[in-house]
């Protein structure tokens, strides 16, 4: 029995220390979950963590466009197009200098910086409407590119890709440099598109460590192109994603600072519980 009791204990704990190297979290481990396993030494250029195949299919959208909404009775409201008092300038906290216009829209204006919300939000049901401008100008990752970036941390790409190729994991509707769209859904140039997203927060424990993984889900136009997909980590431009912990954040705007003229309209979120 001691014999016996030796080598269970010797294959408990070989089973333990597997969990702790896994790529996945394992069902007897601590709750931690653990590190992506990835082959190589970590990326030092952008071109490293570009994915260009396959290519999402091109899904064409009814000409009413589906996924346009007027916000609900428990929504927060962060834009209807009078004003932009629930966001600021990210870098320095100082009043939104984006561009509010007539039709009830607002428009990057180039170089500003990035617009945050006032507010931090956990996990949320978030609906932003956004239109390119129907002149182009640009190419690649220049032609109209904004992003949403929740928690300030995880972005959905915001880009004209029509006849406009690009890197698969930076187009529209990508999970920048992390989850490829199942399809490219955009309309034409010019005209509003609908974004409806479904993010639940990562969660960490008192050491920091990531207990669970954040999740998200994207409805581009009414069509489904990220399906409860697994976040990495924070979005990285070089290297690999981290996971510094954190709470509740802010949602950001982007100014990619090449003139992308983008307008957007309609935001609204719910906040949804644990």
């Amino acid at each position: 029995m001691k014999l016996q009791a030796v080598f269970l204990s010797a294959v408990l704990a070989s089973l333990f220390i597997g969990c702790q190297t896994a790529p996945a979290p394992c069902p007897a481990d601590s709750g931690i979950v653990p590190e992506i396993e990835r082959a190589g030494p970590e990326p030092t250029t952008p071109e490293e963590t570009e994915v260009y195949e396959p290519v999402p299919a091109k899904v064409a959208v009814a000409a009413t466009g589906l996924g346009f909404s007027t916000a609900p009775s428990d929504a927060t409201v962060l834009f209807d197009g009078t004003h932009l008092d629930a966001f600021y300038m990210a870098q320095d906290s100082t009043a939104a200098q984006w561009t509010i216009n007539k039709d009830g829209s607002m428009t990057v204006a180039n170089r500003t910086g990035n617009l945050q919300t006032k507010e931090n939000f956990g996990s949320m049901q978030l609906h932003l409407e956004w239109a390119s401008p129907a002149e182009i100008m640009g190419e690649n990752q220049s032609r109209a590119n904004s992003g949403v970036f929740i928690q300030q941390r995880y972005e959905v790409q915001i880009m004209d890709n029509n006849d406009n190729p690009t890197y698969t994991n930076g187009q529209v509707g990508a999970l920048y440099k992390q989850k490829v769209p199942l399809a490219m859904a955009s309309a034409p140039s010019g005209a509003w598109n609908a974004y409806d997203i479904v993010f639940h927060a990562p969660e960490f424990n008192e050491a920091g460590q990531k207990t669970k993984s954040g999740t998200l889900t994207v409805f581009h136009n009414g069509v489904l192109i990220q399906d409860h997909v697994t976040i990495e980590g924070i979005i990285k431009y070089i290297g690999w994603p981290s996971n510094e912990p954190h709470g509740d954040a802010p949602i950001q705007l982007q100014d990619h600072g090449d003139n992308s003229r983008v307008r957007f309209r309609n935001i609204w979120l719910r906040k949804l519980g644990a």
